[in-house]
């Protein structure tokens, strides 16, 4: 399946790889053969990162906080939410890389409190000042228990950040909340008390993988 924003992009990609493909056909006939290669891997890739695999929720008990993407888990710390907590959370960041699929996902039910888009920097994703310096977007869900803060940060790569989310909004574990386009990465802000379900280089997957538990 592929995400409502991958169609426009793909096709644009598809009009310029193929003038690019006669273009350079008619420079250098001789070498049509690698550029017709070339294409084809360029239109398979954009296809293939703009995939959304379907992953229904189990809405397994203890109301589980799943994860919002998938990627690699690269920060667990104690730190100051300086934006809208202003007091000490437990971060937990999923690094994306191109690789991955780049869907983000509500991560619980609940009532968007909070959104707010910041334009910023675009250092790599994995910098420890990416979660403050970098162009991000902050979305805060209250799932009834506590209000949980999720943050899309752009990566170097990454030169939009797509939320579909709205103060006011109804939404449920594992919708569509937004994507991030190419190497980016997500943050989640816990309670102190919150039990936290992964470790430092785990892998995980959208709608999947259990982040904590608050």
């Amino acid at each position: 399946m592929i995400h409502k924003e991958g169609p426009k992009i793909i096709a644009i990609s598809i009009l310029i790889i193929t003038g690019l493909y006669y273009g350079l056909t008619y420079l250098m006939p001789g070498l049509y053969w690698l550029f017709a290669l070339a294409g084809i891997l360029a239109i398979a890739f954009s296809f293939w990162f703009f995939r959304n695999p379907k992953r229904p929720v189990a809405n397994p008990a203890n109301n589980p906080i799943l994860a919002p993407a998938d990627g690699e888990i690269v920060v667990i710390e104690k730190t100051l939410e300086s934006e809208y907590f202003k007091d000490e959370r437990i971060q937990v960041s999923i690094f994306m890389s191109p690789l991955n699929v780049h869907a983000n996902r509500h991560p619980t039910n609940g009532i968007i409190e909070y959104v707010q888009h910041h334009p910023g920097r675009h250092l790599v994703a994995w910098h420890p000042k990416s979660s403050t310096e970098n162009e991000c977007t902050t979305i805060v869900i209250n799932n009834g228990i506590c209000p949980l803060l999720l943050r899309q940060i752009a990566g170097a790569m990454a030169r939009r950040i797509v939320t579909y989310a709205q103060v006011g909004d109804q939404v449920l574990q594992g919708e569509d909340l937004g994507f991030i386009k190419f190497g980016s990465r997500v943050d989640l802000f816990f309670p102190l008390d919150a039990e936290i379900a992964v470790k430092i280089g785990d892998k995980v997957k959208g709608n999947i993988s259990v982040i904590g538990k608050v």
